[in-house]
């Protein structure tokens, strides 16, 4: 059973940030192509420092249309580019606010893609580690981009979801499926005292998927986020788990 894990939050996609940043203790930033804007980006650095919150950039394809969730054709050299200007203009505002970045996780399809694609995952791993080599590279736990991460020489955080499904293969069951969602706060809930308990979960299919949990994930973009959030603080806290900012990498 775990003892302590990071409880992330993807914020500034215009949503009620400020309901949900007090059950949190990182928050993955929008950088304004799939959500958010500079404004919005500068908004959400200043509530994350209100609430002691760690700052972590969200890259996405540029696609707000299908808000980063449409998977797309885009080289590897091409994806090293998007996902390091996204993260070096998130860097700057928070520089601006006297606060620095502590992680990066990539959003929606890009971050699916670069889970089971070792040359994307290796493209975005770069990328982080050209803009910053002591930011913490999240990823779905076990998946190539953790691994890419590591053999970038980053610190990774294997991330699990409170509301998406698993499939037998440890990866998240696509949008387009029935039921890919969790939608009902108690199941939720379920999975995620399986996960902090047993590191596992049960998959769509139902078989037992083990899972290395580092930091553990709420959609922000949810009309309940912040009820979700507060519902998932207290059942961590009833497990005797403590939600702490990353614990590997540096103090942001």
């Amino acid at each position: 059973m775990l003892a302590r894990i990071d409880f992330n939050c993807d914020l500034g996609e215009g949503c009620d940030d400020a309901a949900v940043m007090p059950f949190i203790s990182s928050a993955n930033i929008a950088c304004g192509l799939h959500a958010g804007d500079l404004e919005t980006m500068r908004a959400t650095v200043e509530l994350c420092l209100a609430q002691g919150v760690a700052i972590g950039a969200h890259p996405s394809f540029d696609d707000r249309e299908h808000f980063g969730r449409r998977e797309m054709a885009c080289s590897p050299e091409d994806v090293h580019v998007l996902v390091r200007g996204q993260i070096r203009t998130l860097a700057q505002i928070a520089k601006q606010q006297g606060a620095r970045l502590r992680h990066v996780k990539p959003h929606g399809a890009l971050y699916n893609m670069a889970a089971r694609d070792p040359d994307l995952s290796h493209a975005i791993a770069q990328a982080v580690r050209d803009v910053d080599p002591t930011l913490i590279l999240f990823g779905l736990s076990g998946s190539a981009l953790t691994a890419a991460g590591e053999r970038a020489g980053l610190q990774v955080a294997h991330e699990v979801f409170a509301e998406r499904r698993y499939e037998a293969d440890g990866r998240l069951t696509p949008r387009t499926m029935p039921g890919a969602v969790i939608d009902d706060v108690d199941a939720a809930l379920v999975q995620v005292h399986m996960i902090v308990r047993d590191g596992r979960v049960t998959a769509r299919t139902g078989e037992s998927v083990p899972l290395r949990a580092d930091t553990l994930c709420l959609h922000g973009d949810r009309a309940d986020a912040a009820d979700f959030a507060r519902a998932v603080r207290a059942a961590l806290h009833a497990d005797g788990i403590e939600v702490v900012r990353p614990t590997v990498g540096i103090d942001a």
